[in-house]
């Protein structure tokens, strides 16, 4: 089994975990963008022209399903991505995760990048999946680069101005960029600071398990976590063949993969989270 994975960096990451998670025997291409990051400010033109490529690139390794793991990538490619790879290669997107955490009651926190908070495609979203649940939406300036690169007193600060700007109360954050996933945890804490100890602890709810998930319903195979781990994994940088970008060994997802890209083995996907 071989999945494939696109984003402009190294949000895909919790994606391509995911993967591993669910099928420690897939092999996986990772298709980033350096020369073309960041995909957010590009108009939704270039985004998808930026998408195929990497997405050719990837497709050019022969994987049996594509992840767009990347937001604004499935917002405004994807039907472009569909329509020149499928049927012969399943496309899956990335949809933020607002169903799951309004079933749960509000109030709900999406922190989101600038330019999807407030946007139509969003406020659709939290039409369709949340009608009647308290719905704030966080803009995050700079989070997803600040990631990106690694930057930590940047995350922290980003981190923390997003923080203010959500409910005490909230019962769930939604992670609507794929970057924030990395950290996940950064975020549960500076949301629960000052939280009364009554309340319940914060939901975060990201994408990337369901997002691995329907890519192996895609190709008709199940889970088998207990598989024998594969040692399969090419990094492409914007259709170069490489190794993973040194900002990705700041996190453990990274970490988990560069064993792979580097060592030729695995540690258990289990100890990622």
């Amino acid at each position: 089994m071989k999945i494939a994975l696109i984003d402009s960096g190294i949000g895909l990451l919790p994606a391509a975990v995911a993967v591993r998670r669910l099928r420690p025997d897939a092999e996986l291409v990772l298709s980033l963008d350096p020369d073309g990051m960041p995909w957010g400010p590009r108009t939704p033109g270039d985004v998808t022209g930026h998408a195929l490529a990497v997405a050719r690139a990837a497709g050019a390794h022969g994987p049996e399903a594509l992840i767009v793991g990347c937001n604004t990538a499935s917002v405004h490619a994807l039907p472009a991505l569909r329509a020149e790879l499928e049927p012969g290669l399943p496309v899956i997107g990335t949809v933020p995760a607002i169903k799951p955490a309004a079933a749960g009651g509000g109030p709900v926190a999406i922190w989101a990048t600038p330019a999807t908070t407030g946007s139509a495609y969003q406020r659709g979203l939290i039409r369709d999946f949340a009608d009647g649940v308290d719905v704030t939406e966080v803009p995050c300036p700079g989070l997803a680069a600040a990631v990106e690169q690694a930057d930590e007193r940047a995350i922290d600060e980003a981190v923390a101005a997003a923080a203010a700007l959500t409910p005490r109360d909230v019962r769930a954050v939604v992670l609507g960029c794929t970057h924030y996933e990395l950290v996940a945890e950064r975020i549960r804490t500076a949301v629960s600071a000052g939280r009364a100890d009554a309340l319940p602890p914060v939901a975060l709810h990201g994408s990337a398990g369901a997002v691995a998930a329907q890519a192996l319903r895609r190709i008709g195979a199940a889970p088998a976590p207990a598989a024998a781990p594969s040692t399969g994994l090419t990094v492409l940088l914007s259709g170069r063949e490489s190794s993973l970008p040194e900002a990705a060994l700041a996190y453990a997802e990274g970490r988990l993969l560069g064993a792979v890209d580097l060592l030729g083995s695995v540690d258990p996907v289990t100890s990622v989270y």
